[in-house]
């Protein structure tokens, strides 16, 4: 009998022995340096904790094996009042611990991404940068032209493109409503679409803030005088529906072009805008500067001559192309 129970008895101590050794092994892998040489950024799927572990397993993050396995099935268990896994773009320190990658799992912040939209882009620009933006998923309608606000956008992997879409739209109207309840009244813009309109106009003639206020004036002191607009940047749009650069300087016959944005053939506003125009000419537009200029030609310095009068204005004209030809220049391409 008492054999028996020394035996029972030296069983038991094995099994002891045993467990704590397997524990004692499983702890210092819970907290040992992973297999990852440096930081990685690694999208955890959708699905179970097989799922999350194969996918860690195979970029390198945790080791691969049994005992891993095990530590890191039996720890997502006994911590998962921490937390369910986030289905996410996230970053793994380099050697993170198998403790170190269940926080990252639970409480890491999904990796951000940045969509720039500059200003004056046409809406065939912005579709084709948002038909490219990495880590976003889906097809959206074609926006409307002037429809998208310029800016840059934050967003994580899987972004919808026509919710982002929905998104940089929304942004637009806000930025529309807030220059027309702020903006000087004037009876040559009726309502918001002619305010963007205007707004596109001026985005496209110039990138010089401080001119942007006076574009606006000659382009309105025209519309009161009944002049045509004449603004090259119309004609280009009419020509290719903002595609790009022409990719040659205007012609006496892209002017003579008689499409519906042809503001050398066409009177008033062109129908709708020609880009996406920034806060800056939206506010431009709204308050526009002070003056009777009804010209301006650009300076060969970067700006613009702006003038009142006719002979005013084929002054700085000939004195433009006269510094062209002596500098051995040719016209800027459209």
């Amino acid at each position: 009998m008492r054999r028996v129970l020394a035996v029972c008895g030296l069983a038991f101590l094995v099994l002891v022995l045993s467990g704590l050794g397997t524990l004692f092994m499983g702890v210092r892998q819970y907290n040992a340096p992973g297999p990852l040489a440096q930081q990685r950024t690694q999208l955890v799927p959708h699905g179970g904790t097989g799922l999350v572990l194969t996918s860690l397993q195979a970029a390198g993050i945790i080791e691969q094996g049994w005992l891993a396995q095990k530590v890191f099935e039996a720890a997502t268990v006994l911590t998962r009042v921490d937390g369910a896994f986030h289905a996410a773009e996230l970053v793994f320190p380099a050697h993170a611990s198998i403790h170190q990658v269940l926080l990252v799992l639970r409480h890491g912040k999904p990796v951000v991404h940045r969509l720039t939209v500059p200003e004056g882009l046409s809406a065939i620009q912005i579709a084709n940068l948002l038909e490219h933006a990495p880590f976003m998923d889906g097809s959206f309608p074609f926006p409307d032209e002037g429809s998208v606000m310029p800016l840059t956008y934050d967003y994580e992997w899987g972004m919808p493109r026509a919710l982002m879409l929905a998104r940089m739209q929304h942004a637009m109207d806000r930025a529309i409503d807030q220059a027309w309840e702020g903006r000087v009244v004037d009876p040559a813009i009726v309502n918001r679409h002619d305010l963007l309109v205007l707004a596109s106009m001026i985005e496209r003639e110039t990138a010089i803030a401080s001119e942007r206020p006076v574009v606006a004036r000659v382009f309105l002191n025209r519309l009161h005088q009944g002049m045509r607009l004449q603004s090259d940047p119309t004609v280009v749009y009419g020509l290719n529906k903002g595609a790009g650069p022409l990719g040659h300087a205007l012609s006496h016959a892209d002017l003579q072009q008689p499409t519906a944005y042809n503001t050398y053939v066409i009177a008033g506003l062109p129908p709708g805008p020609i880009c996406s125009p920034g806060m800056a000419a939206l506010y431009a537009a709204a308050h526009p500067a002070q003056g009777d200029q009804l010209y301006f030609v650009a300076n060969g310095l970067g700006g613009h001559d702006f003038t009142s009068t006719l002979d005013d204005h084929n002054r700085h004209v000939a004195a433009f192309r006269a510094s062209r030809r002596a500098a051995g220049g040719q016209p800027a391409q459209q």
